[in-house]
């Protein structure tokens, strides 16, 4: 059975590409005797699932909501903090980039981290770096302060990024049978994208815009109607004070939220299960420097990063500043952000459905992605027609648009993490998704830092995000896929 995997390796011998992976058979052949649990008779590993595992994908969720969260709480809250701070929009994309600009620094250190100390150190340490960019943000209101402290505190999260965003594959290998596996990754990596949905909802009904009530810096009166008429003075000074408090309570109620993933994971969250859930688990794979070597020589693998890498890195930094985006088009704060909501809810939700699908019809990824990204562009398309009044706009067709586009490229996802994982293998999955991440890092950081030129504006921005998406289209037309992984997995339960 072991002897099998040198030939699984390197089953097609007219991609020269695969010639790499001769060695990495041998390397592989070498040392499954010293690395494989065997049974009681020595002759086959012995693997087991466990309940547990849901506990531990739950704990991880945990920290993967409250760091992207986190990544994103300044967006979609811009109008108030820009009124309360006297920020501008290049101050939140700013506070936006440095989840990328902090993902290129911790990126191989966190890959190095998950291949030496295994899982459990590496979150912990990711939770730990969250904590601390949280309590960072809630120091102080101060204007003379608050923009320091908050790019401090965006800086610590976004260095926490490598993990919440390129693990998930790592702890589904680590605990998922090979039938779950695709669908395991989604569901830890949508909730990374929940906790940035939360939000753009939680956001503007806890931090609301108040408004202009200034006249020559005068008290005008302000009447509503609530079972009679209430009427309040307002000054600027006043309204300004209160903006500051429901920004300051608003980070406390996120550091609270932290403090308890930070706690359940310090408790209980272990390494890795006593045996592994898979053959291809049991088997040892390349050390670290040895599983960079050989990506770096994966034609296929890089493929698949610059695909992800243009299309996912500009979508979700566009995303991250929907409100910004959507500002000129005259769409409040308030209605951008429940237009994230839905949008991301709906792309949480179908990664689910086509992850499973995925593990039903495991050999079939690349024509869920490009079927997925067909969609999203006609989706795209379709958004930027109404924005730019090439066809008439209604409220129920831009959030159609939109919901629709973000659902289509949200569930894309899990998919490129599992291929990658199956194009890369025995490359361990901790290097191989990070090192994919940091792509669409550099994408998003790119984007980012263009949106930071002065008087740049944003008409440019929804164009870009369509352009990355459509270009990829031809690359996954034309790309061969390999299921090394999976290969090992089946000629095991084979045997």
């Amino acid at each position: 059975m072991d002897c099998e995997k040198q030939s699984l390796l390197c089953e097609d011998s007219s991609d020269n590409t695969d010639t790499n992976y001769t060695e990495t058979g041998s390397v592989i052949h070498k040392t499954c005797n010293q690395n494989v649990i065997n049974n009681a008779n020595g002759s086959t590993p012995r693997t087991k699932v466990y309940k547990r595992r849901w506990y531990v994908m739950v704990i991880f969720c945990l920290f993967a909501m409250s760091q992207g969260g986190s990544w994103s709480i300044y967006g979609p809250i811009s109008a108030t903090t820009e009124d309360a701070f006297d920020w501008k929009d290049s101050d939140i994309a700013l506070l936006t980039a440095w989840g990328p600009i902090a993902y290129l620094i911790t990126t191989f250190p966190f890959a190095w981290l998950i291949e030496t100390k295994g899982i459990r150190v590496a979150s912990l340490t990711a939770t730990f770096l969250t904590l601390m960019g949280a309590v960072a943000r809630c120091i102080t209101t101060d204007p003379t302060y608050v923009t320091w402290t908050s790019n401090i505190g965006q800086l610590l999260n976004g260095l926490a990024g490598p993990i919440a965003f390129g693990a998930p594959p790592v702890l589904s290998a680590l605990w998922f049978p090979a039938n779950e596996r695709t669908t395991a990754t989604a569901l830890n990596t949508v909730l990374n994208s929940v906790g940035s949905a939360l939000t753009f909802t939680l956001g503007p009904h806890l931090v609301p815009f108040r408004g202009s009530c200034h006249d020559n810096d005068t008290a005008v009166n302000i009447s509503s109607n609530f079972n009679g008429s209430i009427t309040n003075n307002c000054t600027n000074k006043i309204r300004i004070i209160t903006e500051r408090h429901d920004i300051s309570r608003y980070m406390l109620y996120d550091l609270c939220f932290i403090v308890i993933a930070f706690l359940l994971m310090l408790i209980y969250y272990p390494k890795k299960p006593d045996l592994p859930p898979t053959i291809s688990a049991s088997v040892a794979r390349l050390d670290f420097r040895s599983g960079i070597k050989d990506l770096l020589r994966n034609v296929k693998f890089w493929l698949i990063c610059l695909t992800f890498g243009v299309s996912q890195g500009v979508f979700s930094s566009w995303q991250g500043v929907l409100d910004v985006n959507l500002k000129p088009h005259d769409i409040s704060q308030n209605e951008a952000g429940w237009l994230g909501f839905y949008s991301m809810i709906a792309g949480c939700l179908a990664s689910l459905v086509f992850a499973k699908f995925s593990d039903l019809f495991a050999r079939h990824m690349r024509l869920f992605l490009l079927f997925l990204y067909i969609c999203a562009t006609g989706c795209f398309v379709w958004f930027i027609f109404l924005v730019e009044g090439v066809i008439q706009s209604s409220t129920v067709m831009l959030y159609a648009s939109i919901i629709m586009g973000t659902m289509f490229l949200t569930s894309t996802m899990p998919l490129f993490f599992e291929m990658a994982c199956e194009a890369a293998y025995p490359v361990p999955e901790g290097i191989t998704n990070l090192v994919l991440t940091l792509s669409s890092n550099i994408g998003g950081l790119i984007f980012l830092l263009i949106q930071m030129i002065p008087n740049i504006g944003t008409n440019w921005a929804s164009w870009c995000m369509l352009g990355g998406i459509v270009s990829c289209i031809p690359v996954l037309a034309l790309l061969k896929e390999r299921y090394n992984r999976l290969d090992v997995d089946e000629t095991g339960k084979d045997s």
